[in-house]
């Protein structure tokens, strides 16, 4: 059973444009050219994730790496390959499994600096394999690897100075490249599962039982109309491994709600594990809201011992 963490070493998935001067509580969500990470709350992270009964952590690598294949994509202060490789084994000696995440989203593909605006042609297919590969090498061959892929949507990008959505044929293309490339390097395809919100029959339909799916909900509603919610229960009823996430980026009982709410309606061998994650960067000034994500989980943990 997993119980996991995801964290981001980069930042870099939101809007392409940078803060305004006024921005001040989400300027983390605006494009920063630089390493938004504190080694000090990295450490109290791991350790905290240790004690309190969590086995997975997921790091969202990004433009925190300096991949020896794509060196331009570094933001400044990027860990090196060195870096990355200790920190790794400290995390497996704290009996943590470290598992990598790029977010290959348009919605969220900041990251990827330059090459986010040359999406679907052959020299951004050419970067993926690079990065996919190196990151799975860099990771000692992961079970696991996430992809994000979520709110590619129009919607979500209504701020944003270019907007890129693939639809139809040219989203199914790129998403199974990225899944073909995955399992090349021997890993498992991870993805969020809200496409489905908007593409429910095509998604039932093509989306490979292979992929493990996050669906994700973070209120504090989970009544059977409500689409998120929902959409664990039809992706259940369609026999797809899950690992349901939860959040306390608004309401901090969602963790206790998901964990209960899917326990009743998943079958326990499809129900894989747990992944929580407090959407914001490893920043020492959230340092609270860190903590307390780890603690609720941790006393979910503990309540079914």
């Amino acid at each position: 059973m997993i119980y996991g963490n995801l964290i981001h070493l980069s930042y870099s998935m939101w809007e392409d444009r940078k803060a305004p001067p006024e921005a001040k509580k989400n300027r983390y969500h605006h494009y920063m050219r630089e390493l938004c990470f504190d080694d000090s709350l990295w450490n109290d992270i791991i350790k905290r994730m240790a004690a309190v009964g969590m086995n997975t952590i997921i790091i969202d690598v990004g433009d925190g790496m300096q991949f020896r294949s794509r060196p331009e994509i570094a933001v400044p202060g990027a860990w090196f390959r060195e870096r990355l490789k200790e920190e790794l084994k400290e995390l497996r000696d704290l009996g943590l499994e470290p598992i990598p995440k790029l977010n290959f989203s348009t919605c969220h593909d900041a990251w990827l600096d330059d090459y986010s605006r040359r999406i679907s042609t052959p020299e951004y297919y050419a970067v993926c394999c690079d990065l996919i590969a190196e990151t799975i090498d860099l990771f000692d061959g992961p079970r696991l690897f996430h992809l994000g892929m979520d709110e590619e949507t129009a919607a979500n990008q209504r701020f944003f100075l270019y907007v890129v959505v693939r639809q139809y044929e040219l989203w199914w293309h790129d998403v199974e490249f990225y899944f073909h490339e995955v399992e090349k390097g021997g890993a498992r395809p991870w993805i969020w599962s809200d496409y489905m919100w908007q593409n429910r029959d095509v998604f039932l339909e093509r989306m490979p039982r292979s992929v493990l799916q996050s669906n994700w909900f973070y209120g504090n509603d989970f009544s059977e109309d409500r689409r998120p919610a929902k959409s664990y229960l039809e992706l259940e009823a369609h026999e797809y491994d899950q690992i349901p996430t939860f959040s306390n980026y608004m309401w901090p009982e969602n963790t206790a709600l998901t964990i209960d709410y899917c326990r009743k309606h998943i079958a326990p061998e499809r129900l894989l594990g747990f992944l929580q994650t407090v959407w914001r960067p490893t920043k020492e000034e959230f340092r609270d809201r860190h903590m307390e994500g780890i603690d609720l989980l941790g006393k979910a943990i503990a309540s079914v011992s």
